[in-house]
């Protein structure tokens, strides 16, 4: 866990040397402020539903712009190899990577705490439904990361990792809009892959083992890909 630490401190302190950090939180901030915001007052209701509503989406965009670098720079700079004959194996490279990714989706999403803030104000807030609705988004997050991490390790191009992993996540986000296009006899199945569909039922405050088995099973099998992938690059 040392150099999983040691890993995790160096990759999240990166985020924040170069611009793109504070570009993506500003960025992340103002869409979800003039979306929320925008119809807030319309419906005259004291609930984050509609900023929630959003977040699959939003996420399925930004994340893979702060993944795309993580292996694809290291590759396309030969600093892999050298990170390789350090002492650390595949998994602790890759979790701390992981790690330190989806501490800064948490850093993306600390600042519309806001939002729930100002609307205790002004109405009867349910606290229940936007702490599950956060911790909900934190998982999102973070399988998103893992995706993300997955289509870093595939190429030496960052903006082609980059557009790989917002395929796969935009996909995950919208499938189960899409379920009047499905045969019925597997429609179960494709709302099952849905992370929109997971991500919804959390975010009303209902905590359901399946949506976390969901969002664990994601973040699993895109770390295991990762690590499949760079096992192949050694």
């Amino acid at each position: 866990m040392h150099q999983v630490q040691l890993i995790l401190k160096k990759e999240f302190k990166d985020y924040f040397v170069s611009p793109i950090a504070y570009i993506v939180i500003a960025i992340f901030v103002i869409v979800t402020a003039w979306l929320f915001f925008s119809k807030f007052f319309l419906y005259n209701q004291a609930n984050l539903r509609d900023f929630f509503q959003y977040l699959p989406l939003i996420l399925a965009l930004v994340v893979p712009v702060i993944t795309m670098q993580l292996f694809s720079e290291e590759l396309n700079a030969g600093s892999y190899e050298l990170l390789l004959t350090l002492p650390l194996s595949f998994n602790e490279i890759i979790i701390g990577k992981f790690l330190a990714a989806s501490a800064f989706v948490a850093a993306i999403l600390a600042p519309s705490v806001v939002f729930p803030l100002v609307i205790s104000f002004l109405g009867d807030l349910d606290w229940g439904a936007v702490i599950g609705g956060y911790i909900g988004a934190f998982l999102l997050g973070a399988s998103y990361v893992a995706i993300g991490l997955f289509a870093s390790s595939l190429t030496r191009n960052q903006i082609i990792a980059c557009i790989v992993g917002m395929a796969i996540c935009f996909a995950l986000a919208i499938i189960d809009k899409m379920l009047f296009f499905i045969p019925q006899p597997v429609l179960g199945v494709i709302e099952y892959l849905s992370s929109g569909y997971h991500f919804e039922n959390i975010s009303r405050g209902i905590v359901d083992t399946r949506d976390i088995v969901y969002f664990a099973s994601v973040i699993f099998l895109g770390l295991y890909a990762t690590h499949l992938v760079m096992q192949e690059k050694e």
